[in-house]
């Protein structure tokens, strides 16, 4: 399983519970889509999973900026997604970013909203915040191989799943 979560914002711990963090040590891969805040929160992420892969967010502190890229891209059962925290330009600007990386999906962070859109050329995956909801529900993403692509939900840390996608390679 791949898990997905961001917008952590948190000073000394990593504000997993519930589901959350179940997914998150259950997860052969993490991706944290920025603002963890502190090296200590970013730690405790590393540490709860067996494979991370993050990016910085506009609100992380310069050891996480010398630490983490503020993009990357990642490949989990077959799909390959391009990550950021946010660009400029909306759903544009990440479809751009997306292609340039040859990603089949990108996944980002920072409005707190979680969401699926597949819309548009490349979906987009906002996992939401699962620590600081700003008026969305928490949230996190969970991803499983499934045939030739990802099935996906957006889950709360109580369990409760409110979104269920699907991802293929292009």
């Amino acid at each position: 399983m791949l898990t997905v979560v961001s917008d952590t914002h948190g000073t000394e711990s990593h504000r997993l519970r519930g589901r959350t963090l179940q997914a998150v040590r259950d997860a052969e891969m993490v991706v944290h889509a920025g603002d963890f805040m502190t090296e200590t929160v970013l730690d405790a992420f590393v540490d709860e999973s067996d494979t991370f892969r993050g990016v910085y967010g506009n609100n992380d502190d310069a050891g996480i900026r010398e630490r983490l890229p503020g993009a990357r891209t990642v490949e989990y059962g077959g799909v390959r997604f391009a990550v950021t925290h946010t660009r400029r330009g909306g759903d544009t600007a990440l479809t751009l970013f997306g292609r340039e990386r040859d990603a089949d999906a990108v996944i980002f962070g920072h409005s707190h909203r979680p969401g699926f859109d597949a819309t548009g050329p490349l979906a987009l995956l906002n996992p939401g915040s699962h620590a600081e909801p700003r008026g969305y529900g928490l949230a996190h993403a969970e991803l499983e191989a499934d045939g030739d692509g990802l099935s996906g939900r957006l889950c709360t840390p109580d369990g409760d799943v409110f979104e269920t996608f699907r991802i293929d390679p292009r």
